[in-house]
């Protein structure tokens, strides 16, 4: 299974299978198992569902590591124009944005800016700012950008991953921040040193890391989310989190889900108090993102074989 998990995140890094997979109909037919549509209005008018069923959603564009500053702009741009439809509608909705897709290879001090103006934006919206993690070497360039927001606006979060060796420090190092951390397992491709390589030491890691941010959160100076799917994890944690007092309805935890997966269980999550958001991604760029979540739940392969036959 691992063997087989290393292949699909190879995939994901693949110009050639991109072009080969990505106009093909039972391909994008399975793709939409995990995404509304691949426009903003579709994106938003998911949102606007869940909001009716008391769910929260988090909204991200896909897209990653532009190669021009005007590519960057138009990123920035229309996450304005996202937080705006969501002031207008009055959406239970948050944004989250992958720095690459800001244009951190090209301008590390522009990208800043544009982070800046979006968590501003936020702000005004009444919605939140996530910003999320890439490859492991991002993360240094990824937690000095949060760290500079995070001075200059409340209302901004960073996504942590816990299959990275460094992540308990990092973690450590967030904590007087008081910060917004939604904790992932992790979907690329890491050498075994840099990333624990089997499932059983990254479930152990998310353990760890989740119990010490729900600490901090059952004490009002963290907002913990627990970022997975994995149902008999989310059954611990919630025992740890009453254990330690922390309540799920007084915002000291919630459960981020991907849109798509575990419908069901998200409802009756929510239906038990715990506070659920949805992940929408929306857009053309879904390959590299599409990979990667079927080599988080190969299991997943087989949805897209049965619509090949």
């Amino acid at each position: 299974m691992a063997l087989f998990r290393r292949l699909l995140l190879g995939a994901s890094r693949s110009p050639w299978l991109a072009r080969q997979l990505s106009e093909r109909p039972f391909f994008r037919r399975a793709v939409r198992r995990f995404m509304p549509g691949e426009d903003l209005d579709a994106a938003l008018a998911a949102a606007a569902d869940l909001a009716r069923e008391g769910m929260g959603s988090v909204l991200t564009q896909l897209g990653e590591q532009v190669t021009s500053r005007d590519e960057a702009a138009t990123v920035r741009d229309h996450y304005q124009r996202v937080l705006e439809e969501i002031r207008q509608r009055q959406l239970p909705a948050e944004i989250s944005v992958k720095l690459t897709h800001l244009g951190l290879d090209l301008n590390p001090k522009a990208c800043l800016q544009d982070l800046l103006a979006l968590a501003a934006r936020a702000a005004a919206a009444g919605s939140f700012l996530w910003i999320d993690m890439e490859e492991s070497r991002y993360v240094d360039a990824t937690l000095e950008l949060f760290q500079a927001v995070r001075a200059a606006h409340a209302r901004v979060g960073v996504c942590l991953q816990a299959y990275l060796r460094r992540t308990p420090a990092d973690l450590e190092a967030l904590l007087p921040l008081a910060p917004a951390i939604r904790l992932v397992k992790g979907a690329y491709n890491e050498s075994p040193d840099v990333a624990l390589p089997k499932k059983r030491d990254v479930d152990a890691a998310y353990g760890v890391l989740a119990g010490r941010l729900l600490e901090r959160a059952a004490r009002g100076e963290a907002r913990a989310v627990l970022g997975t799917h994995d149902l008999s994890l989310i059954a611990r944690l919630r025992e740890r989190a009453l254990g330690l007092g922390a309540a799920p309805g007084g915002g000291a935890y919630e459960v981020h889900m991907l849109y798509g997966i575990r419908a069901a269980e998200q409802r009756a999550l929510q239906s038990e108090g715990v506070p659920v958001r949805v992940l929408i991604s929306y857009g053309t760029h879904w390959f590299p993102w599409y990979m990667r979540r079927l080599a988080e739940r190969p299991a997943n392969v087989w949805f897209v074989v049965r619509n090949l036959f």
